[in-house]
């Protein structure tokens, strides 16, 4: 492959038929004015032009959107289950002890029970016990400082999906 010549997943990804460029974005992110702004801008000359796209909807995305792409993730420590993505991006919880994965619980509750919806982070690459210790300290943001962090960390999860949308064989 040359410079000069497109990235083949991401070339791909341009030639999807609208409804299946759809289904993958949403499957990255559940937020729909994030998808429609992504596939509004097919076709991308590189990925960086297509993440450069993805942080700028994430940007725009209002309080409803933001809500909307986090109902589509689940508590971390417990991933949808038959949901590759979600086991693996979660898998620093899938060693955690028993104790732990109980004080997650108690955690993610009481971080819903605060703020209204999951605690969200980009999980991948992290253990059981700096999400635990990341929970701990956003539990005691306001609801402005989380929905920001909240923005922050989608936009690194919606990335780490979409490398894997150009990244896939054919």
């Amino acid at each position: 492959m040359t410079s000069n010549s497109p990235h083949p997943g991401l070339a791909r990804f341009n030639a999807l038929e609208e409804h299946a460029a759809h289904a993958a974005l949403h499957e990255a992110c559940a937020a729909t004015a994030w998808v429609q702004r992504l596939l509004a801008a097919r076709p991308y000359a590189t990925v960086g032009d297509l993440y450069a796209t993805s942080d700028a909807a994430m940007a725009e995305l209002t309080a409803e959107d933001l809500a909307e792409a986090m109902a589509g993730h689940p508590p971390i420590g417990r991933p949808k289950p038959g949901d590759p993505t979600s086991a693996r991006e979660q898998r620093g919880m899938a060693g955690a002890s028993e104790e732990l994965k109980a004080e997650m619980l108690e955690l993610n509750l009481a971080y819903q029970d605060k703020f209204g919806h999951v605690f969200l982070i980009c999980a991948t690459g992290r253990t059981g016990e700096q999400m635990r210790d990341a929970v701990k300290e956003r539990i005691g943001n306001s609801p402005e400082q989380e929905r920001e962090i909240v923005r922050t960390e989608l936009g690194k999860i919606n990335r780490i999906r979409l490398a894997r949308i150009v990244e896939e064989e054919a």
